[in-house]
């Protein structure tokens, strides 16, 4: 069943990742993709960063987000590595109000997308 409204950049939303076991469920994860493109009626996925309660601090391609800043019950790390496209569709919203995350962090995990690609800041394409 989709969603009732639109995902919006920052939110943490919840669904079944194709790359995660049959068994496992649902996950959290951030919407990335720009609002214009989450609340266009044609546009049937969005962009995400997922996040695991298994933190690893240090890990250069992960973002640590504690339990206050996200709203969720633990403390978690956005897998930068892991960005991907879901559909809205699959997305379901969090019974409980989560908190959305601030433009400047959205923007941080950005930057370790692009760590994670190999790019380094400020590197210009040859």
């Amino acid at each position: 069943m989709p969603p009732n409204r639109p995902p919006l950049r920052g939110e943490i939303w919840f669904v079944q990742l194709p790359v995660d076991p049959p068994g496992k469920g649902t996950r959290p994860v951030v919407i990335v993709s720009l609002d214009a493109r989450n609340r266009h009626e044609r546009a049937a996925t969005v962009l995400v960063v997922p996040l695991t309660s298994a933190v690893h601090k240090g890990a250069p391609t992960h973002v640590f987000l504690p339990a206050g800043e996200t709203g969720l019950h633990a403390d978690s790390a956005a897998r930068a590595e892991d960005v991907t496209v879901v559909r809205k569709q699959n997305l379901m919203e969090p019974r409980d109000r989560l908190r959305r995350l601030s433009n400047r962090r959205v923007c941080e995990l950005a930057a370790t997308v692009s760590l994670a690609m190999g790019c380094t800041p400020g590197e210009t394409p040859t």
